[in-house]
């Protein structure tokens, strides 16, 4: 009989309430609640923290929930809010992009520090960066491969989609029937749309929602909308929103899809929460049957993510397509063995409807009713195609599950897991909430900001501190009762 697995507590970590009411605001909107938990009970005082920047070094606003602030550092938060903005508004680029495209080739320059595109005018002020010269029109409209991206992994990571993933990913969106993409995080395929715009028997258009305000300069107020996905905010105010919403009411609500790439650090309750207002703004159309359906969704994100997005989304179900990107060295098509890239499509819509390329190895399972890859073997006891990772899986009889090829049974910790493992250690499950497929340190539930940890990190400082001092008066003393010794020993000898 195996031996009983002893429960092991639960560290404390910070849980997100969500977006509330009236919530103070950072440069990038509205703050979100969090509260310090303790195996599963909140502990402590609630405070609300940036929405999208889950390390203080990039955003450090912080506020108890119950704080009350002064009227003298509300108007400071709000003078610090305003110079934090971008330098145009996204009218001024616009106009300023009309203009640009009227330059001859050799006066169109685009500033690398400022990652802006410059007017004869501006030249002077920038005349000591480095600087892009003959910005042609092909460059102008692949705006993604002009700019730096941006790689804060739980910020605003913008790990681009390979040529390859967005190729497939619009011909399947073509083949699919839509015709209007809501493109949240993923300006490499809204920029492919856009370029295909003028093509004849194109009729597929596109609306960028991003919070990287930079591709207001190469994109009209009806093309792209400055947005936050972690807490749903405009930052165009009503006007913005409004326009996302005609774009969603256009037809009816017929013939259009949501597609989104969120960074993979971001937190899910919040990007699930955003999302789930979209998806609401489509519900709010005049077609008669919305009330019961939901609008198709395309959620782009690494596969041991699953249980988490099922837990909002229930109707969503995981595609076997491996998305792969351009500026991320793990994230690539063609490697094997745990090497490959983790990414999938997470979708509602019926996974038999999705056509996975045959030239890439994808079959299609009778049995399952959907596309899978090679290496993702049908099981007859579990009934399913269980592989995650794109290797074959295995039955285990004992854990009544498929298992990864590199684990095994093990009887003390009762459950499949490496083979090289500490027993009563085992990594079946996060230890903050309880699923698998994670580990602790990665939890998509909970949030580690340097906020919380800043008490104990300097508590950890003051104990390191006061030891080192220990050992030191320890040293000093043995060293001074060492000398007194010599110098005993001296002179008995004398």
């Amino acid at each position: 009989m195996a031996a009983a697995r002893t429960e092991r507590p639960q560290p404390a970590a910070l849980a997100l309430l969500g977006p509330a009411p009236g919530a103070p605001s950072c440069p990038h909107g509205p703050a979100l609640l969090f509260v310090k938990t303790s195996q599963g009970r909140e502990e402590g005082r609630r405070f609300y923290a940036c929405s999208a920047c889950r390390d203080r070094k990039d955003c450090n606003f912080f506020q108890w929930e119950d704080e009350k602030v002064s009227e003298a550092r509300l108007a400071a938060r709000e003078e610090y809010n305003r110079n934090h903005q971008p330098s145009f508004t996204h009218r001024q680029n616009v106009d300023r992009y009309k203009n640009f495209v009227l330059l001859p080739l050799s006066k169109r320059r685009f500033c690398q520090e400022c990652q802006q595109l410059l007017l004869p005018a501006e030249w002077e002020k920038h005349s000591d960066h480095q600087f892009l010269c003959n910005i042609t029109t092909t460059q102008l409209k692949s705006p993604s491969q002009l700019l730096y991206p941006l790689e804060n992994k739980k910020t605003n990571a913008q790990y681009l989609f390979a040529d390859r993933s967005c190729k497939f990913l619009l011909n399947l969106l073509i083949d699919l029937g839509f015709r209007r993409v809501l493109s949240v995080g993923t300006p490499r395929l809204h920029e492919m749309i856009q370029s295909k715009a003028s093509q004849e028997e194109f009729n597929v258009r596109s609306l960028l929602l991003d919070i990287d305000f930079r591709y207001s300069q190469f994109y009209t107020e009806d093309e792209f909308c400055h947005y936050n996905m972690f807490n749903h905010h405009f930052f165009g105010g009503e006007a913005a929103r409004e326009t996302c919403r005609k774009f969603l009411y256009e037809e009816n609500g017929e013939g259009v899809i949501m597609v989104t790439d969120p960074p993979f650090g971001g937190l899910v309750e919040a990007l699930a929460s955003s999302f789930k207002k979209l998806m609401a703004m489509w519900r709010e159309t005049e077609k008669e049957g919305h009330d019961t359906k939901e609008m198709p969704v395309f959620w782009i994100f690494p596969y041991f993510f699953e249980s988490r997005i099922l837990d909002f989304f229930p109707s969503f179900s995981m595609m076997d397509y491996q998305v792969d990107y351009d500026n991320h060295a793990l994230y690539k098509h063609g490697k094997t063995g745990r090497r490959q890239s983790p990414v999938r499509i997470f979708t509602n819509l019926t996974p038999s409807m999705i056509v996975l390329p045959e030239e890439e190895g994808y079959r299609f399972c009778t049995v399952c009713q959907r596309y899978v890859s090679s290496g993702n073997q049908h099981c007859e006891i579990c009934n399913s195609c269980t592989s995650k990772d794109g290797r074959r899986w295995k039955h285990c009889i004992l854990c009544k599950k498929c298992v990864k090829p590199s684990w095994f049974h093990c009887s003390n910790c009762n459950c499949c897991t490496l083979q090289k493992h500490s027993c009563g250690k085992s990594d079946v499950g996060c230890f903050v909430c309880g699923k698998a497929g994670h580990k602790r340190s990665a939890c998509p539930s909970l949030s580690r900001t340097r906020t919380a940890h800043q008490p104990d990190k300097k508590k950890g400082q003051k104990t390191r501190k006061r030891v080192k001092m220990g050992i030191c008066r320890r040293l000093a003393m043995k060293h001074a009762i060492l000398s007194k010794r010599k110098v005993k020993n001296k002179k008995k000898k004398t």
